[in-house]
């Protein structure tokens, strides 16, 4: 039976998580055919089966595996072959490992688990246990959701699964706790209304920060955090700033705007950095580098990754090759992969491959920060707002229109000279728009 495995969704990818399940247990699917979004570490993608035959599914959704691992498998089912069903016990107990406490406490030692998973199919319930250490039936539910109804007190019995197969997940026992969810201190022999039971009418207990919800990451969210944690606890940075006289380029994207045509995008400021960066990446290529493994990586493409909040993180999609682009191309291209950010459609190749990112909160009206730098590249611009103050030229105090951009550096690459030199470079294209143009 050919087997579906966790596919490599990008180069920076280790495992993946199984997040929903496109279609369900039993059904036919052809070669083609989208059958389960997974989440890697830069985006969510759907993933396509490779044969034609009848879905069997490994992993339950929530499951994190490793590229390689079985998912699930597509074909006629195999009388007597039980190797999927042991693969799925193990792909459930991945992403969490209180499974074997799990086991424990339905008084199933690991051996006993595999024989029973030897001769009964995925879709039965294991005996001894539901989970919650009651003795009753075993509820079919994700690590995740078994989780959450231990530490909320629910009992798993009560709830209806919306699951494959009637398997209870995460969003399951989070509505139950929500519409006040069964409390397992009912005797299992003889199931009590809610209000019988003295523990379930109690109030919640509440600290001095009142009642507290935990959200779980998602891997998205896993990966940045670990990155940016890896960035500050590893990388020698520093950050220097310059203010730029936008003037000129309000002037120049004023006449923009009055020449483009109703169906064409018009440059934002954010798109004449995104420029300037590059311009200024091919005459400073340390700037365009990285440092990896005690050595310095010089790039000859210049790619420069647009930062862009997505629904749960930040997510850096990249203009490829943006120093040969058109200030017209770069901002088709970064409106097009912003919508696809934020209708969570991007996909991983289009994540890779940056040299250098920029990042700009000027739009929320925030005139200056430093960003951290996204290992291992050498540098990221933090743009600020652009403010109305006095300014001097030539000799005389008249209103400007200021905006502040802050270079953070790697200094194990990019030292202080050369970095101010690159800064004063995008400054002075930014002062002279029309340069940006060639």
């Amino acid at each position: 039976m050919p087997e579906v495995v966790m596919p490599r969704l990008s180069d920076s990818m280790e495992e993946g998580t199984i997040l929903r399940w496109l279609k369900s247990e039993g059904d036919t699917v052809t070669r083609g055919e989208e059958i389960v979004e997974i989440e890697t570490d830069k985006a969510t993608m759907p993933y396509e089966a490779d044969a034609d035959g009848e879905l069997h599914i490994v992993a339950q959704e929530g499951a994190t595996l490793q590229i390689g691992a079985v998912i699930a498998t597509i074909g006629e089912p195999a009388a007597g072959v039980n190797g999927s069903t042991a693969a799925g016990e193990t792909a459930e107990a991945a992403p969490d490992v209180e499974t074997a406490g799990e086991a424990a406490e339905a008084g199933t030692a690991p051996a006993a688990t595999a024989t029973a998973t030897a001769t009964a199919p995925v879709a039965e319930p294991r005996r001894g246990g539901d989970g919650n250490g009651n003795g009753r039936a075993r509820v079919k539910a994700s690590p995740l959701a078994r989780r959450i109804a231990r530490e909320r007190d629910i009992d798993l019995h009560s709830i209806t699964g919306s699951g494959p197969e009637g398997r209870i997940v995460k969003s399951d026992v989070l509505a139950a706790a929500q519409a006040g969810g069964t409390s397992t201190a009912a005797p299992a022999a003889a199931p009590q209304p809610v209000a019988a039971a003295p523990a379930a009418t109690a109030e919640p207990a509440t600290g001095p920060k009142g009642e507290v919800s935990v959200e779980e990451l998602t891997r998205l969210q896993q990966v940045v955090a670990r990155r940016m944690a890896e960035s500050k606890a590893t990388v020698p940075d520093f950050s220097i700033a310059t203010d730029v006289d936008m003037a000129p380029a309000r002037a120049l994207r004023a006449q923009l705007k009055d020449a483009a045509a109703e169906d064409q995008p018009v440059p934002s400021f954010n798109d004449m950095v995104v420029k300037a960066c590059a311009l200024a990446l091919r005459e400073h290529p340390r700037a365009n580098g990285s440092y990896r493994d005690g050595r310095f990586e010089l790039h000859t493409r210049v790619n420069v990754g647009v930062a862009v909040a997505g629904q749960d993180a930040l997510v850096v999609p990249t203009v490829f090759d943006a120093d040969t682009k058109s200030l017209g191309e770069i901002a088709r291209t970064t409106r097009a992969l912003a919508e696809r950010v934020r209708d969570n459609s991007i996909r991983p190749p289009e994540l890779g491959g940056g040299t250098f990112t920029v990042s700009n909160l000027g739009m929320y009206g925030v005139t200056h920060f430093t960003a951290v730098i996204n290992p291992p590249q050498a540098a990221i611009l933090a743009v600020g707002a652009i403010t109305e103050q006095p300014v001097v030229r030539d000799g005389a105090i008249v209103p400007g229109h200021v905006m502040t951009i802050t270079l953070a550096c790697d200094h194990r690459i990019l030292y202080g000279a050369e970095a101010a030199q690159f800064l004063a470079r995008i400054r002075e294209l930014l002062e002279n728009p029309l340069a940006l143009a060639f």
